[in-house]
């Protein structure tokens, strides 16, 4: 059982990301449930049926590290510790790479403008302490990856000579996206013995725009593949489970992430739902938005919503559902029910 009041409080500048995931866990409603959020939402990774349809960011809980610099310590305005310069934003409550300040002025001198960091020797117990000491043992436990290999690249020199780097200096690029793939799996390597117990990673790297992805198909199998699926298969060797955070219309790539090892995905709005439920969802857990919950004017009108929602995307296969809030406490509550409720006794039936 978790003693709340003895969890930490956050480090993290109020408002930000870190300091919103570092947040003591809410307890599930309804309580007294069959068996744990952890290992309910692990059986939907497994592709087993669960006994409830799992909330996104209600069932789980989010390892996250003060020192884990790929963006300036603590969401200000600095360097990370790659070299590169970061900007806070308040009106995002957070930080873009500021503009004018590069790491790499030539991909072909990557080489020798890229300092990797030195994950040996940073105070790792010393934060784990703090860390672990908000996890709840009834959730499971996830490391969010930030700043995937592509990512990374465009954010030590600009997306457009990213870009044109992969066309005129196709092997140096490669070679970039190989050092970051052994980086990666070191680094989870340390985060997964310090921070233990950690169920699964979400693995961040945006791939696509409002209208499409960045690359062609061919272009994802080339490039993105070869150094990416190595990380996700030490993550799956060492007994955990892959998400994928992915922003951008990035649905074309689909039939990669499945390849490559996906266990989940959680696509931004703009992708199709209702197409990579119906033709995927026995292949990978796909994290649905419920529309609607959060505006609902009526506990009538939000459980009807939930049971809808079940109705069409649940026979689908593996599935996780969005987060919602409803202004009103009293409607939220009832959807929460509502959707534990609903989705117990659909599982219950097959």
């Amino acid at each position: 059982m978790l003693d709340y009041e003895k969890i930490p409080p956050s480090r993290q500048p109020e408002g930000t990301f870190p300091f919103m995931l570092q947040q003591p866990p809410r307890p599930l409603y309804p309580g007294d449930r069959p068996v744990s959020a952890r290992e309910n939402l692990l059986r939907v990774f497994r592709g087993e049926k669960p006994y409830w349809i799992p909330i996104w960011l209600v069932d789980n809980q989010y390892a996250w590290p003060d020192i884990y610099a790929e963006h300036a310590p603590f969401e200000g305005t600095g360097f990370d510790w790659w070299g590169q310069h970061w900007t806070y934003e308040p009106g995002i409550a957070g930080q873009m790479p500021t503009p004018g300040y590069r790491v790499i002025t030539d991909i072909t001198k990557w080489r020798e403008q890229v300092k990797f960091p030195t994950l040996e020797g940073m105070p790792w117990d010393e934060d784990a302490a703090i860390q672990t000491a908000r996890y709840d043992p009834d959730k499971a436990h996830v490391f969010h990856c930030v700043e995937g290999i592509f990512e990374r690249l465009h954010e030590m020199m600009p997306m457009d000579e990213t870009m044109i780097a992969m066309y005129e200096e196709p092997d140096e690029v490669k070679a970039f996206f190989d050092g970051m793939r052994q980086y990666k799996i070191d680094l989870l390597k340390i985060v997964f013995e310090k921070y233990a117990p950690v169920d699964y990673i979400i693995y961040g790297d945006d791939w696509g725009h409002q209208r499409s992805g960045f690359f062609s198909n061919d272009m994802f199998r080339e490039f993105i593949m070869p150094y990416t699926k190595p990380v996700w298969d030490y993550v799956h060797e060492s007994g955990r489970y892959v998400e994928l955070h992915s922003c951008g219309l990035t649905q074309q790539y689909i039939k990669e992430i499945i390849e490559m090892g996906a266990d989940a995905w959680t696509p931004q709005a703009i992708n199709d739902f209702d197409m990579l439920t119906r033709d995927y969802g026995e292949k990978i857990a796909v994290t649905v938005p419920i529309d609607g919950v959060s505006e609902a004017k009526s506990e009538k009108e939000a459980r009807e919503l939930i049971r809808k929602w079940v109705d069409k995307f649940a026979p689908r296969g593996k599935l996780v559902a969005g987060a919602f809030m409803n202004p009103d406490p009293e409607i939220s509550k009832a959807a929460f029910e509502e959707l534990y409720n609903y989705s117990s006794e659909f599982y219950a039936r097959r």
